[in-house]
């Protein structure tokens, strides 16, 4: 690859920088939904949504905007139950997020009338809301000066500034911030951050990035920015393994158990039991997953109701295949339903 020579530095040339982002932008940019509005309720929920979730799964699956349908201000989401929170995120994982969701929500209604504060100060008093998401509010709802630096825009200034250390080290992420904030246009704030997130999407990609293609490659230190970002060691999955049952009664019901653990709480799931007191039943499924650090073999056995009719609970209950529908369910278990009730 022919990478453009550097013309001048990002921090030599901050107003050129800065026009040929945004010029490029102007003329390049996605049309995504969240970019239409400036209600910083729906700012903050593309925010949340996109921060372990990529823009092809929000927009491709509808996500962003069934949730608003469903939750169209923060009146409506710091009211909403557990069962149909969970329910419209459904799919998206990491849950906790929506619950915090929630109780932003419930802040804004309490100490502010409703009303997000533009404030950085006061923003970041509400939970679940840290420095990147007070720089997206600001520049994208409010329009006033902001840093944000996320996953792209780490990987852009690593390159840009020919930057070696491990972004993910304190000091890495110290520094990048600082970079941020020098570089930041307090003018266009909007276009300026979001034209940085996309060129590290589109672009300056992960692996080999696109530099003849890029509008500000003649303001770029590196001369290898395939061998950039430089990231810590990075963690070994762990493997484990799910056993769970697969029971119908003799109306069809299923048996399903609510999550008890802190990641998925309130969700429904198959029964999960040890190996010792199912492993011997025959085996009718099996899949792999994976979910933050954990690579999870899930095997599914089959049992006779009569069995575990004792089972039932609060926690633990019989579902008609309607009702199964209905309920929240995390990816895994639900592509897991799906396969046993077509084949059963």
């Amino acid at each position: 690859m022919i990478k453009p020579p550097c013309r001048a530095g990002a921090l030599d040339d901050r107003p050129g920088f800065r026009d040929a982002l945004v010029k490029w932008f102007r003329k390049e940019a996605r049309d995504y939904p969240w970019r239409r509005t400036r209600d910083p309720y729906a700012v903050l929920v593309s925010e949340v949504m996109l921060q372990q979730t990529q823009i092809a799964t929000v927009l491709g699956k509808g996500y962003y905007t069934r949730f608003l349908q469903a939750f169209p201000d923060v009146v409506s989401l710091a009211a909403a139950s557990d069962e149909s929170l969970l329910k419209a995120w459904e799919g998206l994982g990491y849950y906790r997020r929506v619950r915090m969701l929630r109780d932003t929500a419930k802040a804004v209604l309490a100490q502010h009338g409703g009303v997000f504060p533009s404030d950085a100060d006061e923003l970041l008093k509400l939970p679940g809301i840290g420095r990147y998401t007070v720089g997206a509010l600001r520049a994208f709802a409010f329009r006033k000066p902001a840093v944000l630096v996320d996953g792209n825009v780490s990987r852009v200034l690593s390159r840009l500034m020919d930057f070696s250390d491990a972004i993910d080290s304190t000091a890495g992420l110290k520094q990048l911030w600082s970079w941020a904030g020098d570089l930041a246009d307090d003018k266009r704030p909007a276009p300026y951050h979001a034209a940085l997130m996309e060129l590290g999407q589109r672009v300056c990609k992960v692996g080999l990035p696109d530099c003849l293609g890029c509008p500000v490659a003649s303001f770029c230190k590196t001369r290898e920015p395939g061998l950039l970002p430089i990231k810590s060691r990075k963690i070994e999955m762990t493997r484990m393994d799910e056993n769970a049952l697969w029971l119908r009664d003799g109306e069809g019901r299923i048996l399903l158990e609510r999550e008890a653990g802190a990641r998925r709480t309130g969700l429904w799931k198959l029964p999960l039991r040890g190996a010792e007191e199912i492993g011997h039943l025959p085996m009718v499924a099996s899949s792999e997953y994976g979910i933050t650090r954990y690579r999870v073999s899930l095997k599914v056995y089959q049992g006779h109701h009569e069995d575990f009719a004792h089972e039932a609970s609060d926690e633990v209950a019989w579902f008609s295949v309607d009702e199964v529908g209905h309920l929240p369910m995390a990816a895994p278990f639900r592509r897991m339903l799906t396969h046993l009730m077509a084949g059963f």
